[in-house]
């Protein structure tokens, strides 16, 4: 047996330093992390993966840390990515999440890791999903991830996630504007956490509103829960409320989004490997350093360059 047939087969018995070393090969896009996640694959599938988001200050690593200390109550395995920006000093992430969740971490049936985003557009890092393969495969019953902050580049969190809770608090300036950002059509699960502050009620309404103004095409109607990390309460609710999701999901909706999640992570992974053939071949031929002259010295664009070398390459294609 290989090394990485021995690191497959301890993630699959669970094994915590296993499913480290296997987060680290991905997280570092080792040669050896592709062959893994392909071993680790066929073993995934079985996890509800939840996603959480919303922006800074709404409480989301306190409302996880209660969200993972009540699923264990109920006899749930857990396994939680935390999303952190890159530290412009390391690359690596900050650790906040961790030590926040740290009373959880010498919980056999608990496993947190906290990723950098390492420049990656949006705020899911690239190796994520890779991640919540390897914990899916180790036999985690719920993984849940959590993004950072809040805005546009959310939407990423539906290429991971069975269930999106999207978390807000009242007092952080316009409540509307701020799920208005792209995640409001992507939430199956509304949270006004600190319920415990002023205008909580209103913030309800104002996602209620949002809510009636968009209704969706599913038969799918996000709940709006309210919360209070800090003292637990709701959190019961809120899982109640993620639990009903996933059996909704299971009644047939589930096999269209799974479809959907495994056809855009295809086009995907198809492009990422097609440019990084295309820009291999470039450095050999030395045409890469042609072009960035060319451009440097505006003779042309780098849009114009681009087009030029696809076309090139797929008149090679059509011809053989």
């Amino acid at each position: 047996m290989t090394s990485i047939e021995q690191l497959i087969d301890g993630v699959l018995k669970g094994d915590r330093r296993s499913i480290a070393k296997a987060i680290t090969l991905i997280e570092n896009d080792l040669p050896e992390s592709q062959k893994a996640v392909s071993l680790l694959y066929p073993h995934t599938g079985k996890a509800c993966v939840v996603g959480i988001t919303g922006p800074t200050g709404s409480g989301k690593s306190t409302l996880i840390q209660k969200l993972v200390e009540e699923l264990r109550r109920r006899g749930k395995t857990v396994g939680v990515v935390a999303v952190d920006p890159s530290s412009p000093f390391t690359g690596g992430a900050f650790l906040g999440d961790r030590v926040r969740m740290q009373e959880l971490s010498t919980d056999k049936g608990v496993f947190i890791r906290s990723m950098a985003t390492r420049g990656s557009v949006g705020a899911l890092a690239k190796a994520t999903k890779d991640a919540v393969k390897v914990l899916d495969a180790s036999g985690k019953d719920v993984v849940v991830v959590e993004t950072v902050g809040a805005g546009q580049s959310e939407v990423e969190i539906v290429k991971v996630a069975h269930t999106i809770v999207v978390v807000l608090a009242p007092g952080l300036g316009d409540d509307i504007q701020a799920i208005k950002a792209g995640i409001m059509e992507i939430g199956d699960i509304f949270v006004v956490n600190k319920a415990d502050r002023e205008n909580v009620n209103k913030a309800m309404l104002d996602i209620e509103a949002m809510l009636n103004m968009n209704p969706a095409s599913e038969k799918w109607r996000p709940p709006v829960v309210k919360t209070t990390a800090i003292t637990g309460e709701g959190i019961n609710v809120l899982l109640d409320e993620i639990d009903r999701h996933r059996k909704y999901l299971e009644a047939g909706a589930i096999d269209t989004r799974r479809r959907q999640r495994v056809e855009t992570e295809l086009v995907e992974t198809i492009k990422e490997k097609v440019a990084e053939a295309i820009v291999d071949d470039l450095k050999q031929k030395g045409e890469l350093d042609k072009l960035v002259q060319k451009i440097l010295a505006k003779e042309m664009d780098p849009y114009s360059a681009a087009d030029m070398l696809l076309a090139k390459r797929l008149k090679r294609f059509k011809t053989g």
